[in-house]
């Protein structure tokens, strides 16, 4: 049976020359498999970059073989009371098989132009707590606590909802100004109901039979804003399941040129310690076609869209050796997962929209799926050295 290392990221191999000083670094990364990886982002810790003698990582600059400056961006993984970043990351296209140097330096603070920016997110106090966040693929929104008790259309869910673009450009502010994104004006819309159903890959545990789900989030923190990457955590109140009370935070990772995010869920019992069952949900729809690869722990959905808006694909990836079963309630097909002693689940989910051009069938979409799911028990090998 195969496995993602958990967490399910982009390992780094990434051993420093000890070199305190050292005015640039040399990054090798190697793409070992036979498929091309396009935008693969890379993520440099404090510790490969401390050869450089830079405390303030939105000083590191990136450049390729032949000198052209590549974008990058600093990330804070941990929010710690500075907020100060402790990871750079920056991306590059890889063909088969493809070796490529970088050189790392440190220099003038980084600034960006709103060009370069192919992913956000933020917190929507005017629109009653929602949060929005995309890149140049895809859109979410979820829920905050005053839509439950707004009178217009009170909502009471913690699913993750999907907007559907057709656009690199981003579009969350704009569509939130002129207040009319359930209508396709050329850049896609709103055109999906996740109401109290898991959406795209919203989570509950799974106890007694049923699904226990959240309330709506109740407070939000972001730690990264682009260009490249949106990072952010969601807190859930405690909620019962089965008897149990139970908190939530949800850490949510989006990365330019992805068509799925990343998703760690972090729960907490009030009482016992008996591992809890996580589920991740997909809502169910009319007409769907799924396929569920246990093996290679992939979940795909192939479904019509509402408003005869077209064809979705949807998909969830995890840990093959953390998936316990397909089984579904009167809402949602949920994929159930066995969680560890630390109660957490770390999962990939997301969308593609076929009015965007990119995947247009069923099995275009599975490719894809099957794909990513490849790179991330391939990794990129890194290594990192001081000059």
């Amino acid at each position: 049976m195969m496995k993602i290392s958990v967490p399910l990221a982009l390992l780094l191999f990434a051993v420093p020359t000890l070199c305190p000083g050292a005015t640039q670094l040399t990054v090798q990364a190697i793409n070992k498999m036979p498929i091309a990886r396009a935008r693969q982002t890379i993520e440099l810790s404090a510790t490969d970059l401390r050869p450089l003698g830079e405390s303030d990582l939105r000083r590191i600059h990136v450049q390729d073989a032949a000198g052209a400056e590549v974008l990058c961006q600093a990330v804070d993984t941990d929010y710690d009371e500075y907020h100060a970043p402790d990871m750079v990351i920056f991306q590059a296209d890889f063909s088969p098989g493809e070796t490529k140097s970088f050189k790392i330096s440190a220099g003038k603070k980084q600034e960006y132009t709103k060009n370069d920016f192919k992913a956000y997110g933020r917190f929507v106090r005017e629109r009653f707590d929602d949060f929005a966040w995309e890149n140049d693929r895809i859109a979410h929104r979820t829920y905050g606590r005053a839509l439950e008790t707004w009178k217009g259309e009170p909502l009471t869910s913690s699913a993750i909802d999907i907007w559907s673009k057709r656009v690199p450009s981003l579009v969350v502010d704009d569509w939130y100004m002129v207040d009319n994104y359930h209508t396709d004006k050329g850049q896609g819309c709103d055109d999906y109901s996740a109401g109290t159903s898991r959406g795209c890959g919203g989570t509950g545990l799974w106890a007694a039979n049923r699904l226990w789900v959240s309330r709506n989030f109740v407070d939000s923190r972001v730690l990264a804003n682009g260009p490249i990457r949106v990072l952010f955590e969601l807190v859930y109140e405690p909620f019962n399941v089965n008897g149990t009370m139970v908190s939530e935070v949800k850490r949510i990772t989006l990365d330019a040129g992805s068509q799925l995010d990343r998703f760690e869920s972090f729960y907490k019992r009030e009482s016992g310690a008996e591992p809890l069952t996580p589920a991740i949900g997909f809502k169910k729809v009319r007409g769907a076609q799924k396929d569920f690869n246990a093996e290679r722990g992939w979940l795909v959905i192939w479904e019509p869209m509402e408003k005869n808006m077209g064809m979705q694909g949807l998909a969830a990836i995890l840990d093959s050796n953390r998936v316990d079963k397909l089984t579904e309630d009167k809402l949602n097909d949920l994929l159930l997962v066995k969680a560890g002693t630390n109660n957490a689940v770390t999962y990939w989910a997301g969308f593609a929209w076929d009015k965007a051009g990119r995947f247009t069938t069923a099995e275009a979409w599975k490719t894809y799926v099957d794909e990513f799911t490849r790179r991330l028990l391939s990794p990129l090998e890194l290594s990192v050295s001081a000059e």
